[in-house]
């Protein structure tokens, strides 16, 4: 059996290389290394899949929250209510333009932001709601959206970990995640669901006006070369990584699958251990593309569970080890640990598996096989 890897990009390569290296040469033939039709092809290419009017790529998934933001004319101090438990991207971006971060605790179940705790957040600062989709698994973005229409608040969706993820509303219908706010937002990442082999970012609207007003932003603040109408940064997808991700983006929905079968095959394994809470799926099973397969065990036990693995050769991932509230730059005094119950209890108990298109059967049930012999 060939080593576990907790991403495999190097054995998802080689089942792709001979598309992705005809695609790369044509770039370098080309010598359109900026903005060349490649980028231009794949915007159009996603925009089609996600079926959005607009697609906006960029250099990475923290630019494309910074040029979200920046594209809604936000003053400082104005307050932007997002989740305690995530990646950085989602609260560095509101401190880095003079925002005002409001923490709200998670849902134990979804690790998502909980939508019964924002009414009590909201206060005449407020301007937008930032959910992040956490792990692959969508978060309950239609109560979400419900809130924010009734207070005429903006949302963003990080949609950084669960592209291809689909909601079922109330009614049934479905939509993509990251295209059902005022604004989504997402990374390529390499070992992103669809990444690249560098950095890359998106950003989705059905808006003519913001997609505007963020293309221009993403280019220095031009509209004509060299006339800046806006204060803008330099945010750019390069044509080589565009060309890769065309490529994997014809690709995604296996990709997407894999993973849910994988997640499955742990599911199975594990469903008799009581001590092991296997990630909850909030609606059917295009609602979760397990970005990372995240278990809860008891926080007593979960460090000898990860000492267990790192014997056996197993990688793992704990995702993450601190709530905001706790983290040195982003602390804030008036905050208390009795403002995040879930966050603080979530952050001891998580620890993830490894998650990728490349997982072999057997791979599983030897990691499975490890877990199930440590709880006897």
């Amino acid at each position: 059996m060939k080593n576990i890897n907790m991403v495999d990009l190097n054995g998802q390569y080689r089942k792709i290389r001979w598309k992705v290296n005809r695609e790369i040469k044509k770039v370098i033939k080309s010598s359109s290394f900026i903005n060349g039709p490649i980028v231009k092809e794949f915007q159009n290419n996603l925009q089609e899949y996600l079926n959005v009017r607009h697609v906006i790529p960029c250099a990475n998934g923290t630019d494309a929250l910074q040029i979200a933001l920046m594209a809604l004319d936000l003053k400082k101090g104005d307050e932007i209510i997002t989740t305690n438990f995530s990646f950085a991207s989602t609260i560095e971006v509101i401190v880095l333009l003079g925002l005002k971060p409001v923490m709200v605790d998670i849902d134990p179940s979804t690790f998502n932001l909980n939508p019964s705790l924002i009414e009590t957040k909201i206060t005449d600062r407020t301007k937008v709601i930032i959910p992040v989709h956490l792990f692959g698994q969508s978060c309950r973005i239609e109560e979400i959206i419900n809130i924010a229409n009734k207070n005429n608040l903006k949302v963003i969706e990080d949609n950084a970990q669960a592209l291809g993820s689909k909601f079922k509303f109330s009614n049934s219908e479905k939509q993509m995640l990251g295209t059902i706010g005022d604004i989504g937002t997402t990374s390529f990442f390499p070992s992103k669901n669809l990444g690249c082999y560098g950095d890359g970012g998106a950003i989705f609207t059905s808006s003519d006006n913001l997609a505007y007003k963020m293309r221009g932003i993403a280019n220095h603040g031009m509209y004509e070369r060299y006339y800046h109408d806006e204060i803008g940064i330099n945010s750019r997808l390069d044509s080589m990584q565009a060309a890769i991700l065309n490529v994997k983006l014809k690709y995604l929905d296996k990709y997407n699958q894999r993973r849910q079968k994988s997640a499955d095959l742990y599911n199975q394994a594990f469903k008799s251990i009581d001590k092991i809470q296997t990630p909850f799926v909030e609606s059917d099973i295009d609602s979760h593309v397990y970005h990372q397969y995240t278990l809860k065990v008891p926080s007593e036990i979960r460090d000898d569970l990860a000492e267990h693995l790192s014997l056996n050769n197993i990688p793992f991932g704990i995702y993450y080890p601190l709530g905001f509230h706790e983290q040195k730059a982003y602390k804030q005094k008036f905050l208390s640990d009795n403002d995040f119950p879930a966050t603080n209890e979530i952050k001891n108990q998580v620890i993830s598996l490894p998650m990728h298109t490349e997982l072999s059967r057997r791979q599983i049930n030897y990691i499975t096989d490890t877990i199930v012999s440590f709880f006897k």
